[in-house]
């Protein structure tokens, strides 16, 4: 390597200074300029942006975490995401304002609805208060997701390296771990940051993030009237309406959480990761054209393979929430049946329902699941029905279990509905008869002193003297233990008794 300093790399003897020439390009060592380094990398050239992303950094590193993902760093990220641009905090006529929309929305509701009012709290949020309300419930719904990707990843990378390398890792997998679960907490506080942005109610996605509190975020609720001829105080009414049917149904409907939950559950035991697209796309990478590189990762090698179970409780999902959103849907149109902008207002949110926000598109990338009710339309036809068909409290009944929710055909034929219930209901019936049966003994053989008898031989069934009978030809014993001689009435005279 050359000394001199004002040597510019040109001496083909200096193997460094052409290899920095060659990344850097320009003069090498010696002409390499940090800003365009910073700008090779990906980097802002901004102080305050570095500063953030080195102090993210800096938290990957340090902060510590006993699970999959490490959940203060995913709250910290949030809030920082949640907090740029605006989030001015709810004042006394903000929270005033948000206590009456949900009071009159209780009001409109009762009518409408077998489900009474609740004790549920209302409240006026901000963004970074949305953020900690429902921070729990995140970990709840995205945690069986990272345990699963992250035993998945684990069992794959041990299955696929050479008994010389494990030996070689040492305590690097568990920094691995750390790592991989600060990468993820830092993802999903992003997401669950953006999605602070875009949310107007604790319920907004059909999830009870806040469970037993009914809340409304004042600025979004502004930002989603923005374009729309509509009065806020409209649109605050409309969407309070919203909060408190979810909030009622979900506190009539006690294991509605848990099947909801269940199902992200169910999904996240079967997470399997494909090793062998890993591997193919890796041996179609070219080091030297960058663009090889981005094809490869951009073309799904790392996204789980989903299996038949996965599929299944993935359609038991989306109906559900289907389900949610469209009785909810039905019962805020009868609710606000007066209220001038409820049919612009309810095809609106049903447009942004189905097709999902920026931060929704992001959450779903990130655990693999569209928390979207695809069939919210069908859902809302089949509650109208039921309505018409059983009226208010026959269709609220359906929520009683689990077992009489409708399914996706009940949806594809919302008429039919009734019709299947009662065979399946009949079929019920007749297997609750049967175990009654079974469990009063009716199903047992017959006991010896049971066996029934024919009134015209005198005989029992098996050929045995039946009792209380005379057989032919002979006679029974008198009161007295004698043999009958016919003088009391009781024996056939001219027929001697036998002893």
């Amino acid at each position: 390597m050359s000394s001199n300093p004002s040597d510019r790399g040109d001496n083909p003897q200096d193997p460094l200074s052409e290899m920095l020439a060659r990344l850097f390009g320009g003069g090498g060592a010696g002409g390499m300029d940090p800003a365009e380094l910073a700008k090779a990398a990906g980097l802002p050239s901004d102080p305050n942006a570095m500063a953030m992303i080195f102090q993210q950094v800096q938290a990957m590193f340090s902060a510590s975490s006993d699970g999959p993902v490490n959940w203060q760093l995913a709250k910290d990220n949030a809030r920082r995401v949640a907090a740029t641009g605006s989030d001015p905090s709810t004042g006394p006529t903000a929270a005033r304002e948000v206590d009456e929309a949900l009071h009159l929305a209780g009001l409109w509701l009762d009518p409408v609805t077998d489900f009474a009012a609740t004790s549920t709290l209302g409240r006026a949020w901000s963004r970074a208060e949305w953020v900690e309300a429902t921070m729990d419930s995140w970990r709840r719904l995205t945690e069986p997701v990272a345990v699963s990707i992250s035993e998945a990843l684990s069992n794959a990378i041990t299955t696929q390296m050479p008994e010389e390398m494990k030996s070689m890792m040492g305590g690097a997998s568990s920094m691995l771990a750390n790592m991989g679960g600060a990468m993820f907490g830092m993802q999903l506080g992003q997401a669950v940051g953006a999605l602070s942005k875009e949310v107007v109610s604790s319920t907004d996605i059909g999830l009870p993030l806040a469970s037993g509190t009914m809340a409304l975020l004042p600025a979004n609720v502004a930002a989603f009237g923005e374009g729309l001829d509509v009065p806020e105080a409209e649109i605050r009414l409309y969407l309070a309406v919203r909060e408190a049917a979810h909030a009622r149904l979900f506190a009539h409907a006690p294991w509605l959480t848990a099947h909801l939950f269940g199902a992200i559950e169910s999904y996240a035991r079967g997470i399997h990761i494909d090793i062998s697209k890993i591997e193919e796309a890796a041996r179609d990478i070219d080091p030297a054209n960058p663009e090889s590189i981005q094809s490869a990762l951009s073309g799904g090698v790392f996204q789980p393979q989903r299996t038949q179970a996965q599929e299944a409780a993935l359609e038991r999902l989306e109906t559900a929430l289907a389900l949610v959103e469209g009785w909810v849907d039905e019962v805020t149109a009868a609710a606000t049946a007066n209220l001038p902008s409820a049919g612009a207002l309810r095809e609106m949110i049903r447009r942004r329902r189905a097709s999902g926000g920026p931060a929704e598109h992001t959450f779903a990338s990130l655990v693999g699941l569209e928390l979207r009710p695809r069939r919210l339309r069908d859902a809302a036809a089949l509650w109208a029905h039921l309505t018409e068909e059983r009226g208010i409290e026959g269709r609220d009944a359906v929520w009683e279990h689990p077992d009489l929710l409708p399914t996706s055909e009940d949806l594809d034929d919302p008429k039919g509905f009734g019709k299947r219930r009662q065979l399946i209901e009949a079929a019920d019936s007749d297997v609750d008869a049967a175990l009654k049966r079974l469990l009063d003994g009716g199903f047992d053989t017959p006991e010896e002193t049971d066996k029934p008898t024919d009134a015209s031989s005198g005989e029992s069934t098996d050929g045995t003297a039946g009792e209380g009978t005379v057989p032919e030809g002979g006679s029974r014993n008198d009161d007295d233990g004698g043999a009958g001689d016919g003088t009391d009435g009781t024996d056939e005279p001219g027929k001697p008794g036998s002893n």
